[in-house]
């Protein structure tokens, strides 16, 4: 059985680049207009027009770079927040982004001096204090990245992303017991906070606690048709003997992303070590394989259930090439010494 539970990392162990990049920008703050009675021109050709009569004027260059970042042209960017700043440098919103396309460089300590300058800017800032908990959790510097949550807590205790990002750390630490409260509170500030339904039901899952049920189910309230959900409650049932409920999400998955591997493996698993009916789990291995052909645990267990109905051909096959994958395997390299083969 694949019996990884989805989260907002895949694999949940690890913070990968993509994950943070996700995560860091999720929630960002629009940048503040130096005048709100005002509304600027934003347009490029605007503010080009602007900006060649004012060449100096640095709230024109920041919403020149901020129309940059968002537009993913981080050296137009940083040219036009770097000479506002040269102008301006008490603005903490400028240093806000900067920091932020530091971090899209990865050049993280300029990310950190930048958040902090703005800091010292404005000592009220919680979404610099909320962005370097960030940083320093994907750097797993869980407590600094605590320290910086509880500062932006400090200033603002209704920041639900404050609490949630705690809960990550704690997680992340092994200190799971810190971490589902601190994800509960999150719930509690922001009822429908799908990521940490979710981290609290992978939680409880491990823990084989029906309150893992009682996450994913709400955080399907908020999003149904949402796959990882799916996934992550139909191994839960799976895994504590549901199986024609565990099927049934499985099935829904797949009718709404006929792609998703790891449910196609895991009805094939069903079938094979729970129901015996090995022709029908090929069916889905099959399925596993045709959607992703690296996928070694897919060509193992079919070339099981080959050799499980008397098919030895076919079954050294699948475990010789599932050994092409992994030469490793010791699982398909056992099957292949059982066949008499080397």
């Amino acid at each position: 059985m694949r019996s990884k539970l989805y989260s907002l990392l895949k694999p949940a162990a690890k913070l990968s680049m993509v994950f943070m990049l996700m995560f860091f920008y999720a929630c960002s703050e629009k940048p503040k207009e130096e005048n709100p009675q005002e509304k600027p021109k934003n347009s490029l050709a605007q503010l080009n027009e602007q900006i060649a009569a004012e060449p100096n004027n640095a709230a024109l260059l920041f919403r020149r770079a901020t129309y940059f970042f968002d537009n993913n042209n981080g050296k137009m960017a940083y040219d036009d927040v770097a000479k506002a700043v040269s102008i301006d440098s008490t603005k903490d919103d400028y240093y806000m982004l900067l920091a932020n396309i530091h971090f899209k460089g990865l050049q993280m300590q300029k990310s950190i001096d930048a958040f902090h300058k703005a800091i010292e800017l404005n000592a009220a800032n919680s979404e610099a204090h909320l962005k370097l908990a960030e940083l320093h959790l994907y750097l797993k510097e869980y407590s600094k990245s605590l320290n910086e949550a509880n500062e932006a807590l400090r200033i603002d205790k209704t920041i639900a992303k404050g609490y949630f990002i705690k809960g990550f750390a704690y997680k992340e630490s092994g200190d799971t017991s810190k971490a589902i409260s601190s994800f509960q509170t999150a719930t509690e500030v922001k009822p429908d906070y799908y990521d940490a339904y979710i981290q609290l039901g992978n939680i409880f899952s491990a823990r084989k606690h029906p309150l893992a049920l009682e996450y994913y189910n709400n955080a399907l309230k908020i999003r149904p048709s949402n796959t990882e959900a799916l996934y992550n409650r139909g191994l839960f049932l799976q895994n504590n003997n549901q199986i024609e409920l565990a099927q049934n999400d499985y099935n829904t998955i797949l009718k709404i992303d006929n792609t998703y591997s790891d449910a196609s493996y895991n009805l094939g698993y069903i079938e094979m070590a729970m129901k015996n009916d090995y022709k029908s789990a090929i069916k889905y291995f099959t399925d596993a394989i045709r959607i992703n052909s690296d996928y070694v645990e897919a060509w193992y267990n079919r070339g099981l259930c080959y050799d499980y109905l008397n098919d030895k051909v076919s079954a050294e096959k699948d475990y010789r090439q599932a050994l092409t994958i992994v030469p490793t395997y010791k699982l398909a390299k056992e099957r292949l010494r059982k066949l008499g083969r080397k």
